[in-house]
């Protein structure tokens, strides 16, 4: 302050009291209106900003199991089914990389189903959960998807770190098995 008012003299001083005194006026009109007193200002908690912590791998699996148990009591569901047991001990040619166009990929190297969803005994969807852009990077989950598309199946992918209401996923689901 001491700068400003010797660049400025006094007047900058006063203006700069008046936005102080301002800002405290306003602070105080907050807190009646609101019938909070600054000792009783309501502290910062998860709950009351809008946001959930993150829920744990197991957390999330035991959130769309039950989704799929309600939602879609229609299908049977397995969980964790490995790309082997729907596509047999494949080895076949994708270009998931344009640098490796005739790479060869193992069915066994791919990342296994979250989630398969049956009809009888035939599987009508596969759901899988990853975080992070796993779904488009990590080549386990890249095999997945080829293999699944290779069988005619629906791969549906949930990101863990978003909201993922159940609504939204619900709806989602629904949409692919039409």
């Amino acid at each position: 302050m001491g700068l400003l008012k010797s660049l400025f003299g006094s007047v900058a001083e006063k203006a700069l009291s008046q936005v102080k005194d301002a800002i405290a006026n306003a602070t105080q009109q907050q807190n009646q209106t609101s019938g909070h007193t600054p000792a009783q200002a309501p502290a910062y908690t998860p709950s009351n900003s809008g946001y959930e912590r993150e829920k744990s791998p197991e957390e999330w699996q035991a959130f769309f199991r039950n989704i799929l148990q309600t939602e879609f009591a229609a299908y049977g569901i397995r969980e964790d089914v490995p790309v082997t047991e729907l596509a047999g001990a494949a080895a076949d040619s994708f270009q998931l990389y344009r640098t490796r166009p005739t790479q060869v990929y193992k069915a066994e190297w791919g990342k296994p189903y979250s989630f398969v969803m049956y009809q009888g005994i035939q599987p009508k969807a596969v759901v899988m959960l990853g975080g992070g852009h796993s779904h488009f990077s990590n080549v386990k989950y890249l095999i997945s998807r080829m293999y699944a598309k290779k069988l005619g199946l629906p791969y549906i992918n949930f990101y863990t770190q978003m909201p993922n209401e159940r609504a939204y996923v619900a709806g989602r689901i629904a949409k692919f098995l039409r």
